[in-house]
């Protein structure tokens, strides 16, 4: 009888989880489906800003100090996990968040967890649904954090560019060295831009090339302004030039677009808050019908036809959201 139910149990969770891996994965394929669709010119512009204006990616620069520590921690399961070719990705994110912590180690941690505590909650007899939600929220919600904080972060260092540039041109004015107006940003500026331009000062200190720091910042933050700024120290580097009048041109070039993406905030504030409640409206109004009329909401959870109709309303729900999010996400 044991057998039996638990034969029972595990094939009534399998029947749930196909549903629900179906629709993460056309969710997945939406997004990056939506991600890739870039401009032409935007990914001719990127590919002349890397080196020899080649479009060939390249695993994330790490520091010498950080990539020795990530190696001496790496463990058996570790190693083959970072083998995955969505790890570095997963890596960037990490260090674009400023979270000193390997990438294939993180996921080790949360896929055991979760699964921990998915079968933990199953043998608890808390339903199979459940069991599998808690176990996807312990994977994909510690995720979800790093890449909200990573964007935080990004865009705060965007916020700061022009006074970097602009520390780092007066810097240059005063009769001070590239390598000092970037000491100078390390310690007068606050995080990210003072970590990312420390990170840059201590590397040519280990004997890097300053340019060499320069393009592992350009990799590690992944900033089009970044990217430009380096670009300009190049130039600068083999044929000569002012550079502080062009870290004072593009520094107000930052700043002017700063001010239009505001701008443009504002005016698509409304199509974004449309999509949010066009998003969590079916979920609202499904949590008031279990309330108000039980049996006629658990249709659409203990039925077969219910549950395939509640997936593929959900996914339309995402593409839905994901379709708005491209139109007012506009690109300045």
């Amino acid at each position: 009888m044991l057998a039996a139910g638990i034969a029972t149990g595990l094939q009534g969770a399998i029947y749930l989880l196909l549903p629900v891996a179906g629709s993460v994965l056309v969710s997945f394929g939406v997004f990056q489906l939506i991600r890739d669709l870039r401009s032409v010119s935007e990914k001719k512009m990127l590919g002349r800003l890397k080196e020899g204006g080649s479009t060939k990616k390249t695993d994330p620069h790490e520091s010498i100090l950080r990539r020795r520590a990530a190696e001496a921690r790496a463990g058996a399961l570790d190693s083959a996990v970072g083998k995955l070719s969505f790890v570095p990705k997963l890596q960037r994110v990490l260090d674009q968040a400023n979270i000193d912590w390997d990438a294939g180690r993180l996921l080790v941690n949360l896929c055991g967890l979760g699964l921990l505590a998915g079968f933990g909650l199953f043998l608890l007899k808390m339903g199979a649904f459940l069991s599998m939600g808690v176990a996807a929220g312990i994977v994909l919600l510690p995720l979800l954090y790093l890449v909200m904080k990573r964007k935080r972060r990004m865009n705060k260092l965007v916020q700061q560019l022009p006074d970097v540039f602009e520390l780092i041109g007066q810097a240059l004015r005063a009769g001070h060295s590239l390598a000092s107006g970037i000491h100078l940003v390390s310690e007068q500026m606050p995080d990210p831009s003072g970590t990312e331009f420390g990170r840059v000062f201590h590397e040519q200190n280990l004997g890097i090339r300053i340019e060499e720091a320069l393009k592992n910042m350009a990799e590690r933050v992944d900033s089009l302004d970044v990217r430009f700024f380096v670009t300009a120290v190049q130039i600068q580097r083999q044929a000569g030039g002012d550079l502080a009048e062009v870290l004072d041109k593009i520094g107000s070039v930052i700043r002017e677009r700063i001010e239009l993406f505001g701008q443009v905030n504002a005016l698509t504030a409304e199509g974004r808050l449309s999509g949010y409640v066009l998003l969590a409206l079916p979920v609202l109004v499904f949590l008031a019908e279990f309330q108000v009329n039980p049996k006629y909401a658990e249709t659409l959870l203990y039925d077969e036809t219910g549950r395939m109709m509640l997936v593929g309303a959900g996914i339309l729900q995402l593409m839905g959201f994901a379709m708005i999010k491209k139109i007012v996400n506009i690109k300045v």
